[in-house]
């Protein structure tokens, strides 16, 4: 299985530089939201020009690191339509270049009605809440399929596809069947502390209901401080990678496995591998 890791965990520079660590600490690929990774880049439409996506392309392939994922993360239920009208834009245009980076999937997340904060808010969990999101992403999936790639969304219990089964939802009434829409699964993202005792019923339902669909996990661990989760290095904490890997492997074996603000890179990266290769 390939491991990729979000280039601005590594920091903030060329695509050359960012490749050359992402090789030189071990993954096989990246994760890429350009305007977050990319010195100079801030990835608005018409920003990405035949010779910027070369260079960034260029940048991470010399160095045997591929672009499988982009992200283009942005909030749909955000206060400031302008906002949201720029991030639905910014989607449409990473997935018509998606291709170009050798890229098969554009990401992005749910949101939530805290606007920039991205954190828990009662509306979330309503169905206005729903049917916003479902507006903004809904043509998406015809976006992704002219442009032979697929768009990827992942849940989160504090935004609006707070289980995987409002995300599910959600592909099934704007890509039924999923030919276009993937789904990144982000077990730590639908637990707080009301409910993580459940996280192997959650990986569950999360196999099941995205079966054959999956694009990606992010990998994070963690221990409970006070009434809060709190991220530690893979295989220190409580979420039980140790059971989820092997499964993931032999029921997902061409999904990626993701770093997200992962901590003490090295070791966590030599636990991952020592459990799927």
């Amino acid at each position: 299985m390939k491991i990729l890791i979000r280039p601005h965990d590594i920091g903030k520079g060329t695509a050359d530089w960012l490749g050359t660590n992402a090789h030189d600490w071990g993954f096989d690929g990246v994760q890429l939201a350009i305007a977050k990774a990319v010195e100079g880049q801030n990835g608005n439409p018409g920003t990405l020009t035949p010779q910027v996506v070369s260079e960034i392309r260029t940048g991470f392939n010399s160095h045997n690191v591929e672009i499988p994922i982009l992200g283009a993360y942005f909030n749909p239920v955000h206060s400031n339509k302008d906002k949201v009208k720029l991030g639905a834009e910014k989607y449409a245009d990473h997935l018509r270049h998606a291709a170009e980076f050798g890229a098969k999937f554009v990401a992005s997340e749910t949101g939530s009605y805290n606007d920039d904060k991205w954190t828990y808010n009662p509306k979330n969990q309503t169905e206005e809440a729903f049917q916003e999101v479902k507006k903004i992403f809904a043509p998406m999936p015809q976006v992704a399929k002219e442009a032979g790639v697929c768009m990827a969304l992942e849940g989160a219990w504090g935004h609006c596809m707070y289980k995987p089964e409002m995300l599910k939802r959600l592909a099934d009434e704007i890509d039924p069947g999923q030919e276009n829409f993937r789904f990144i699964v982000d077990i730590y993202n639908y637990l707080y502390i009301g409910n993580h005792e459940k996280r192997a019923e959650i990986f569950e339902t999360c196999l099941k209901l995205f079966k054959g669909k999956i694009a990606g996990f992010h990998l994070k661990d963690y221990v409970i401080n006070g009434d809060e989760l709190e991220i530690v290095p893979l295989g220190t904490g409580l979420m039980g990678w140790k059971d989820f890997l092997p499964i993931i492997k032999a029921e997902c074996p061409d999904a990626y496995l993701i770093f997200e603000g992962v901590k003490d890179v090295p070791n966590s990266l030599k636990f991952v591998r020592s459990i799927v290769e």
